[in-house]
Parts: structure tokens; C-alpha cells; sequence
């Protein structure tokens, strides 16, 4: 009895005994998820793997430690990868409790008993809290302590924690740490798509880094490792036999010296841009292409080089796909890495006087508020908007100009006055409503920030031009696959927008004297040059398929030279690349359907207004009903002359009369074409009796252009009653004399179009402009007396 009491009681204290080891385990095995421990990736930093659209690597970076470890989840790594390490370091992982006592007991007797030999007989998660930790273990008081962390970790974090943690930890040799930056820099892949042969020469570095790390001397040694683990491989996975001579051919890998550098400008700017928590974001797909940003680089340097004979010596480029506003390519400069030059600078994010490039978007806001429409005839003439008197790049003037025309040729006078008609918004309005940072007041600039007086960045002027193509809607740039694509902001019409499309598409190039449209050429090309004051800033901008590119040539000091001409410096180039992008890939007009409030009309081709009963020549431009002109021509009119006089006559008609019809240019488009040698036939005088007739105000009243308003003329007391004031204005066709008035006093006449110079006194005047047909202007005037 007694002694199956004592059995019994063995039985139960076995059993209890056995119970506790079960809850034990269980507990052990539970303890992560009842006290989870920070992960790993936390509390390590990354580097950022940088990719473009189509997942080449274009950098990788250091980590804050200045290490290249780049985390990876187990699921961005491949599981052969996982089975080969598994396999070479501890087959047993699953399964031990962080310690494996029979490879312990191996690893000492092998060590301290059987020979001089050190066999390791750590554990995976072993070789984690010694790399986690930074132990020293080769002592016996370091093993211990080894032993005490890994069973912490165990009891903390889960076996796939572990394994994550000891595969982004491994050493791969000098400062790069994990298999995700190891197969990046060595394989030149992902770690999540590797071959056999990449996973067992990834799995046998760690053990022996500086021996088998990729370099002059370890290719043996890497490779025997490598084979002896594909022998161990091949006794779980018979089919890989078939494959063994490939597996067991060279790898080939590349040093870190190799690392790609790619896209330096861009890949900054994207670094630069706020990300998500570290280690959430290691790997940053971009918008770019590799493929295309190397032409755009290959094509600046050349350029560059040809034209360094005159003191062409950067350059900065900026390729757009306006589909999803990506960028595609990206220069900041000639060349990253010369100093000479500032090559660091990234030049498509440095603020520039834009030259004439945004002359278009004038046009467009033009167009939108009702002051033009392609064909409207605009003057080409001197003209002064208060003190600002804006001259063309060639000193010359062209005369009347259709608004196509005008924009074609970059006039300066036309884009001004147009620009003066602006209001809500007005150019300045515009480009603040449109995102163009860093904008002094209004008052500032005046109409001058129609000829390049503000600034503004390569990026920000690529956003404008982009708005063009995509009918009127602004979006933002895009450099990452991640970032959202927007629905955008309508600052023109869709009308206005494929207006100024249409007139750009149809500049001449560089090399050919005719339009565009007298050459083949199955896709268009949009385009605007512009050329900043002091010649230190060269540009050439356009719209070709689905891309905007910007090119600027110039110098980051801001040094001026006359080879800095938009047309001659940055158009060449400008069209090297869009050619060769054409070259690359195929690349069509993107399908438009013409917008739904364009309509044609017909116009009288002098003039660009409505056609009157004396417009005998015609021609159809395109037309906003509701917004653009109307306006019946008054550049024709039909004359009464008396047979005998050979004067304007009115009734009653002394003597025979007949009808005719002269063009009535202003006294100041008179003058540009005198200048330019063409011939106008003036129609005749009128007779004295006529003056006061309604018949002569259908002529234009003069304009004062001399005194200018709004500004204040200083007398030196020392000069009174010798300095002059030139009295000017700008009279109608059939005017032959203006009278001048001074608070209403006659003060002298002047013969049309020539200046009548008036003695100075001090005060507050008004002045009248009367001409002989009795039409007249006025402007007040203020002399102040000064010592």
C-alpha cells in the first residue's frame, strides 16, 4: 500500500510538474504579445533607397549612423533568402527558446576540448541581443550574458520579430548592415527578388565579412562558402540539382564604390521633402525616369562643352509630364560635381528673372478679359505708362501688330499695354494666385514685371506653362509615385489657354526663317524664349505631347554675357532635347478636343476688328463670344474730296465731289512707318469749314504722351524761364496741328507729332491737347520748385 502511495505520488508530481513546464512555455511563448517590446525598427535609422518610376535605384543613403541599413519587413524579403540564412546559421530557430544547449555543448567541446578550433554555437536570436546590445561574447561572462539578453528578447518579441531584426542587422562588411542594403549595393537588386544563387551568397557573408565580402581578393572564399551551402541546400530541395552548375557559376557583384549616384539635384530635392516616421518610408518611388534624365544630362553637358568658346558655362534643364504632373527628369546644373560653376546649386528651384517668358500668360489673361483676341491689331509705337517708357530687345518698332504676332515676336511695347488693360486679376495677381513665392508688393515692379522685372523658379514657371496644357487647371509638381494627383485650380479658360497654344506652336525655331507651320512636323511644339535684363539670364520654354521642358542657361553668380539670349542661348539646346525625346520614344499630340466656347470669325485683316463697309480685305481668327472685342473697324474710312481742292469737303458741296477711302493711322504709327520706309498715303486735308462739323469726330482725340502723369517735374529756382517741358501727344491721321493750353491759356501750337516745348513755371497745371479737327485730351501737370 504504501509503496503504490508512493508511486501514486511520484505520478502526481510528475504530472504537476509537467503541467507547470506546458504553462511555462506557454507563458514564454505568450510573453510577447502580453509585454511586446518597442520593434526593432524604431529604434534603428534607416537609409532611404531612392528609386525612379521604373524601380532602378538612383541612391541610397547613410543612415543617421552613418551606416547603409536599409530596413525591411520579412515580407520585402525573399524567402529563399530567409531559408538560406535559416539553413547556414540555425535550423532549429522555430523551435528553441532562444538558446539551442546542444550547440552550446558542441560549440565548448569542439572550442575548449577537442582542438584549437572556435566553433559558434550561438542562436539566431543569440546573434541578434549580441548585435542589438553590442556584447563583447567571446568570454565566459559575455556568453552568459548573451544567453540572459537572448532569452529577454524571446520573452519580448515574437520569432518573425527576431528574424526581421537579426536579417536588417547582419554585417555585410566595412558600414553596410542588413541583407536589403547588402543585395542593393552588392547584387544591384531588391531583396525581395532575388535568384538562389544571390540568396546563398547573401546568406554566407555575415559569417565571415571580411573575408567574403565583395571585393579584389575574396571571390574563392565567398565562393567555396556559397557551394558548401548549396550542397546543404540541395539535400531538402533535390530539384535544385538541375540547376547546380548555374547556381554554382560566379556571382556577379559589385563593389560599393559602384553604388548608383544617379539624378543628384532631384534626388535631393526629394530628401528634402517631409516623409513619414523613420523606417516607415526606406524606399521612395519617384516620378523620374532614369532613361530620360540621363539624356537631358547627357545632352546640358555636351552643349555646355561646345558652346564654353562664348562663356556658355551652366545650364539647368526641367522635363514635366503635365498627365500626372511628374517630373520625368531633372538638372539642377551643367555638372554636380563642379565647384567651378557652383554645381550643387540646383538651378530649377533658384529664383530668376523670367525675361519674356511669361509674356503668353498676358495674352491668355488678355484674351479672358475681353481686352484682345488673336488677330487684334496692337501698337508697336514709343508709348510711356507714367515714368515707365518700355522698349523692344532690338530698340526698334514694328508698327501695328496682330496679337499673334506680337506674342511670336516677343514685342515688349504690346505685351505692355495689354498688361495695363489687366485687372481682376492683373498679372501680379495672377502669378500670386498661382503660387509664385516670394513676391515683392504690387508697387514694386509696375509694368515692368511684364518684361522679367519679378522672379521666379524654373519649377514654378514649368507649373505655369503645364496650367496651358492641361486647359486651364494649375496642379502641383509631383516627384513621388506616392503623391496624390489633384484635381487643380482654374486660373484661365480653357478657351484663353488653347488660344496661346495655338499662337505659340507656331514660333520658328532657331534655324528656320519660316513659321513652324511651313514645316513638317507631326507634333508641335508650344514654345517661349526670354532673355533677362543684363543678358544673365537665357530661357527657352515649351509644350511638345505630354511634357513641358524648361531650359535656362546662365551663371549662379548672376555674371551677365551677351551670349545670354534666350533665342540664341537656350533655344538650341532647348530643341536637342525635345528632339531627342522624340527620338527616344515615339511621342504624339495628346487627343484635345477643341474647347466648346471657340468660334470663327471673320475680321478685317488691317485692323483685326469687325469688319466695316470700306474693309476690303478679310481674314478669320479664332473668337470668345461673350468675352473678346467687338469692335467695328475705324482704320477705313470713306473721304468726301472736292474735285477742285483736292480737300475733305463736307455739305454743301461747292464743287464735284467723289468718295474715297484712306487707311487713318495715328500720328505715332505714321512715324514707324516713315522709319521703317513704308509708304502710307495720308488722306487729304480737310477744308476750314468742316472743323466744327460731327462729320471729324470720327477721328481719334490726340493722346498726350509728354508731360507724363502721375509724375512731378523739378524746376531749379536758378532756371526759371529757361527750362522746358516737352508738350507731345499722339494725334489721328487727318490731324495737322495740335494747340496747346495751359489753364486754358493758349500757350503755342505745334505741327502733328512734334513736341512743343513749353517755358517752366512752379504750380499745379492742367494741360489740354486740342488738334485742328477740334478733338482734344488733358493731363494735369506739377512743377515743384527745388533750390
Amino acid at each position: 500500500m504504501w509503496l503504490e502511495r508512493i508511486q501514486c505520488g511520484v505520478w502526481y508530481g510528475k504530472r504537476r510538474w509537467l503541467t507547470l513546464a506546458v504553462l511555462g512555455l506557454l507563458l514564454f511563448k505568450a510573453a510577447p504579445w502580453l509585454v511586446p517590446g518597442k520593434p526593432f525598427a524604431q529604434q534603428y535609422s534607416s537609409s532611404v533607397a531612392v528609386y525612379d518610376a521604373e524601380g532602378r535605384l538612383l541612391r541610397l543613403t547613410l543612415a543617421r549612423d552613418d551606416a547603409y541599413r536599409q530596413w525591411l519587413p520579412l515580407s520585402a524579403i525573399d524567402p529563399q533568402l530567409q531559408q538560406a540564412v535559416l539553413l547556414h546559421e540555425d535550423r532549429f530557430f522555430y523551435a528553441h527558446l532562444g538558446v539551442n544547449p546542444i550547440s552550446i555543448v558542441r560549440a565548448a567541446w569542439d572550442t575548449y576540448a577537442a582542438g584549437p578550433r572556435r566553433i559558434g554555437g550561438s542562436t539566431i536570436t543569440m546573434q541578434v541581443a549580441r548585435l542589438h546590445y553590442r556584447l563583447h561574447s567571446r568570454s565566459l561572462p559575455g556568453k552568459l550574458q548573451q544567453i540572459a539578453r537572448a532569452i529577454q528578447l524571446e520573452l519580448t518579441y515574437s520569432k518573425a520579430e527576431i528574424f526581421e531584426a537579426y536579417l536588417n542587422l547582419l554585417p555585410y562588411g566595412r558600414n553596410i548592415e542588413g541583407v536589403g542594403a547588402a543585395s542593393q549595393i552588392y547584387l544591384g537588386k531588391p531583396a525581395s527578388n532575388l535568384t538562389l544563387g544571390d540568396a546563398l551568397t547573401l546568406a554566407v557573408i555575415p559569417q565571415s565579412p571580411l573575408r567574403r565580402a565583395p571585393g579584389e581578393n575574396t571571390h574563392r572564399a565567398l565562393a567555396d562558402a556559397r557551394n558548401r551551402l548549396f550542397d546543404a541546400w540541395e539535400k531538402s530541395h533535390p530539384a535544385a540539382r538541375e540547376q547546380a552548375d548555374l547556381i554554382k557559376a560566379p556571382v556577379q557583384t559589385r563593389d560599393i564604390a559602384q553604388l548608383p549616384f544617379h539624378a543628384p539635384h532631384f534626388v535631393n530635392s526629394v530628401l528634402a521633402e517631409p516623409r513619414p516616421a523613420q523606417n516607415q518610408n526606406s524606399r521612395v518611388m519617384t516620378t523620374l525616369d532614369l532613361k530620360q534624365q540621363k539624356l537631358l544630362e547627357r545632352h546640358i553637358k555636351s552643349y555646355v562643352a561646345r558652346m564654353n568658346r562664348i562663356g556658355i558655362r551652366n545650364a539647368a534643364a526641367l522635363l514635366l509630364d503635365t498627365r500626372d504632373m511628374g517630373v520625368k527628369a531633372m538638372a539642377g546644373s551643367a555638372d554636380f560635381f563642379n565647384a567651378g560653376i557652383y554645381g550643387q546649386v540646383n538651378g530649377t528651384q533658384a529664383k530668376r528673372s523670367p525675361g519674356s517668358t511669361l509674356k503668353p500668360f498676358i495674352y491668355a489673361l488678355g484674351m479672358d478679359q475681353g481686352v484682345i483676341h488673336p488677330a487684334s491689331m496692337l501698337r508697336d509705337a514709343p508709348l510711356s505708362f507714367g515714368s515707365f517708357s518700355p522698349e523692344n530687345f532690338d530698340g526698334r518698332f514694328a508698327g501695328p501688330l496682330s496679337a499673334k504676332e506680337a506674342l511670336i515676336r516677343s514685342r515688349n511695347i504690346p505685351a505692355v499695354s495689354v498688361a495695363a488693360k489687366l485687372s481682376n486679376p492683373s498679372l501680379y495677381a495672377f502669378l500670386k494666385s498661382a503660387g509664385v513665392s516670394r513676391l515683392a508688393p504690387e508697387a514694386h515692379y509696375g509694368l515692368a514685371l511684364v518684361l522679367g522685372g519679378g522672379e521666379v523658379s524654373m519649377e514654378e514657371l514649368v507649373m505655369l506653362y503645364a496650367a496651358l496644357a492641361n486647359h486651364g487647371m494649375l496642379k502641383p509638381l509631383r516627384t513621388t509615385h506616392d503623391a496624390p494627383q489633384v484635381k487643380g485650380t482654374r486660373v484661365l479658360s480653357e478657351e484663353a489657354s488653347y488660344l496661346v497654344l495655338d499662337m505659340l506652336k507656331d514660333v520658328p525655331r532657331p534655324e528656320q526663317a519660316q513659321y513652324h507651320d511651313w514645316v513638317r512636323d507631326p507634333l508641335p511644339v508650344s514654345w517661349k524664349t526670354g532673355t533677362s535684363y543684363g543678358f544673365r539670364d537665357a530661357w527657352t520654354v515649351g509644350v511638345f505631347g505630354p511634357y513641358v521642358l524648361a531650359v535656362w542657361v546662365g551663371n549662379f553668380d548672376g555674371e551677365g554675357n551677351p551670349a545670354f539670349v534666350g533665342i540664341q542661348a537656350a533655344a538650341p539646346l532647348f530643341f536637342e532635347i525635345a528632339d531627342s525625346l522624340k527620338a527616344q520614344s515615339p511621342l504624339r499630340q495628346l487627343p484635345y478636343q477643341l474647347p466648346k466656347g471657340l468660334a470663327r470669325i471673320e475680321v478685317c485683316a488691317v485692323s483685326g476688328q469687325i469688319p466695316g463697309p470700306h474693309c476690303h480685305h478679310k481674314k478669320e481668327t479664332w473668337f470668345i463670344p461673350g468675352k473678346s472685342p467687338i469692335k467695328v473697324c475705324d482704320i477705313h474710312r470713306e473721304v468726301v474730296v472736292d474735285n477742285q481742292t483736292g480737300r475733305q469737303t463736307c455739305p454743301p458741296y461747292a464743287h464735284a465731289v467723289h468718295s474715297e477711302v484712306y487707311e487713318f493711322w495715328s500720328s505715332d504709327m505714321l512715324r514707324v512707318f516713315r522709319q521703317a520706309g513704308i509708304p502710307r498715303r495720308s488722306p487729304p486735308l480737310s477744308d476750314v469749314r468742316c472743323a466744327s462739323n460731327d462729320h471729324s469726330s470720327w477721328g481719334a482725340a490726340p493722346q498726350i504722351t509728354s508731360p507724363l502723369s502721375g509724375v512731378t517735374y523739378s524746376l531749379r529756382a536758378a532756371h526759371v524761364g529757361e527750362e522746358t517741358i516737352a508738350f507731345q501727344a499722339t494725334t489721328d491721321a487727318d490731324a495737322r496741328f495740335v494747340f496747346w493750353f495751359v489753364n486754358e491759356n493758349l500757350v503755342g501750337r505745334s505741327v502733328a507729332d512734334v513736341a512743343f516745348h513749353w517755358k517752366a513755371m512752379p504750380g499745379s497745371f492742367v494741360i489740354r491737347a486740342v488738334d485742328d479737327q477740334g478733338r482734344a485730351d488733358a493731363r494735369a501737370l506739377k512743377v515743384e520748385l527745388v533750390e
